[in-house]
């Protein structure tokens, strides 16, 4: 089993900050990609920034510049620094982490949401 923990989320003003965490933890031999998504009322889950273990990143496109995402890899850990905070960010983040349990075995494992709201 693997159990993905966040936190940070919360209610910002338009042109705020937040940080959010996400921690993996459980029966996990390695993690390739970790990343973040986020679901707004009524609308799909979209990715919002992915980093793989050697540091490469990927963005949306409606983020760039303003989201900054990394990873500690020895806790496990992904984070994503959202600057520039507009009402149209506000949606539920995920987390998720591409691990693998044991070798052969991987699991798409996801976190239970974090609720950002950008509102003044």
């Amino acid at each position: 089993q693997v159990q993905l923990v966040e936190s940070g989320g919360g209610l910002v003003q338009p042109g705020g900050s937040l940080r959010l965490s996400c921690a993996a933890s459980g029966s996990i031999f390695s993690i390739s990609a970790m990343g973040w998504y986020r679901q707004a009322p009524g609308k799909q889950r979209e990715l919002v920034a992915t980093v793989t273990s050697g540091g490469a990143t990927n963005y949306a496109g409606s983020v760039k510049g303003r989201f900054t995402i990394s990873r500690d890899n020895a806790k496990n850990t992904v984070y994503l620094q959202m600057n520039s905070l507009k009402p149209e960010d506000t949606a539920v983040y995920y987390c998720n982490a591409v691990c693998t349990v044991r070798v052969g075995l991987h699991l798409d494992a996801w976190g239970q949401g974090t609720l950002v709201t950008v509102s003044s």
